[in-house]
């Protein structure tokens, strides 16, 4: 919150930001986000916060595989994939025991990877697979290999309705692909590290954020 305020007061103040605070704090919660994304008619997966671990044991019955995540949180850690409704009633419990709310997402059952694209302003710079066989997370920093993938026409459009919808002048926007083949995005990173993406791509998006923020302070 004192970064939040930092950033809040430099905006008052007439200076120019690249991602307005208020983008990036909804960004940062993730249910606040996917809920905007599903206004925006926006592919995401099902999802909910509750406060009753009975209800999460209702979800996993209905669901049948679940991820269990924090509303705030980076890189995969403190994520739990969890089909056995005990498992589930026990890891809510945890999580309500220190005030937290439960943030329960169905499973995507995605081909042992994920796809980041990066966004900045209206141009999709490319996009990676992160591929990682030996677990279902897909983030880099839990170990997953990064590989060049030429987005189609419909990814660069759901990732740019993705930047529109949330206010966001860069991103980078994480999606699976369903088993139908349909793309679900599952969630928005507002300051996303791109060390995976250069690595496969050789695309430094700083330039380009830089150069964007030129032609923002210009307007």
């Amino acid at each position: 919150m004192k970064r939040f305020d930092s950033l809040k007061g430099l905006e008052s103040n007439g200076i120019t930001l690249i991602n307005s605070p208020d983008s990036m704090f909804i960004a940062r919660d993730k249910f606040n986000s996917l809920m905007k994304l599903k206004m925006a008619k926006i592919p995401v997966p099902d999802t909910t916060v509750v406060e009753d671990p009975f209800e999460v044991m209702r979800l996993v019955n209905e669901w049948k595989d679940v991820v269990i995540k924090p509303v705030i949180g980076s890189l995969g850690l403190g994520s739990v994939r969890v089909s056995d409704p005990d498992v589930a009633f026990r890891v809510a419990k945890a999580i309500l025991s220190v005030n937290q709310p439960v943030y329960v997402q169905k499973y995507i059952n995605k081909p042992e990877r994920d796809i980041r694209v990066f966004v900045v302003g209206t141009t999709v710079l490319g996009s990676i697979y992160r591929v990682n066989r030996s677990s279902w997370k897909t983030n880099v920093a839990q170990g997953s290999l990064t590989q060049v993938l030429l987005p189609n026409e419909e990814l660069q459009e759901i990732s740019l309705k993705v930047v529109k919808a949330l206010k966001l002048d860069y991103a980078g926007i994480d999606i699976v692909e369903d088993e139908d083949g349909s793309y679900k995005v599952i969630e928005v990173n507002a300051a996303p590290l791109w060390k995976g993406f250069y690595e496969a791509t050789h695309i430094n998006p700083a330039k380009y954020i830089v150069e964007h923020l030129i032609r923002k302070i210009k307007k």
